[in-house]
């Protein structure tokens, strides 16, 4: 198996948040957005570069062109998952001045994630699956992902008032990853319900 380049150039995705914008040439941004639809409903390594190709309406020498091997481009999109997830995040966060309704906000679009169609669990925890090595680029970015995560969600504890806000945040992403696990592979219904009544007993022990 070949590795995917860890050089940082290549972890970080050039797009910023959400999907690549209407400046990237058509056919890389076709690539990505077919990378990003199969990568999360089949998985990383069953989808090869003949159906990305075929299924991005691109010839090989234009995937090639713009990225060079699957690695790269399997370094793009979780780059790519990793950015959309801040996007939303902190277009939340601004949507709300007050820390407790913001924090509700990031729990209610987690359930809404859980709840709908097509959901295969969580991007990252399935990439982290599938690439076993903690030094590979995939895991070096979901690291980064769920410590940026964690951070935010401490940060907001602590504007609440939360006694141990790294603690809190710590049991939310992991009520997150269990949410996002039990969700998909067993009741969406019970597994949002017990995620809520988690993280208002987390957000409870804060004092305003």
């Amino acid at each position: 198996m070949s590795m995917i380049d860890t050089h940082p150039a290549v972890q970080r995705t050039p797009w910023g948040t959400g999907t690549p914008p209407d400046s990237v040439a058509p056919a890389k941004r076709r690539i990505l957005e077919t990378a990003i639809r199969l990568f999360y409903n089949d998985g990383i390594r069953s989808v090869g570069i003949d159906r990305l190709i075929s299924e991005s309406s691109v010839t090989k020498a234009t995937f090639y062109k713009h990225y060079g091997s699957k690695d790269r481009l399997i370094v793009q999109y979780i780059s790519q998952r990793h950015s959309l997830a801040q996007g939303i995040v902190d277009e939340i966060i601004r949507q709300h001045s007050d820390p407790r309704a913001a924090l509700r906000g990031l729990i209610d679009q987690i359930v809404a994630d859980v709840m709908s169609p097509g959901f295969r669990g969580c991007a990252f925890i399935n990439a982290a699956t599938e690439f076993t090595d903690p030094r590979h680029a995939v895991r070096q970015i979901v690291s980064e992902h769920r410590e940026w995560y964690a951070e935010t969600l401490s940060t907001l504890l602590n504007q609440l008032g939360h006694p141990l806000p790294g603690d809190g945040g710590d049991e939310l992403v992991l009520a997150r990853d269990g949410v996002m696990t039990g969700g998909y592979a067993g009741d969406p219904i019970a597994a949002t319900t017990a995620f809520v009544r988690v993280a208002d007993r987390v957000m409870d022990r804060s004092i305003r």
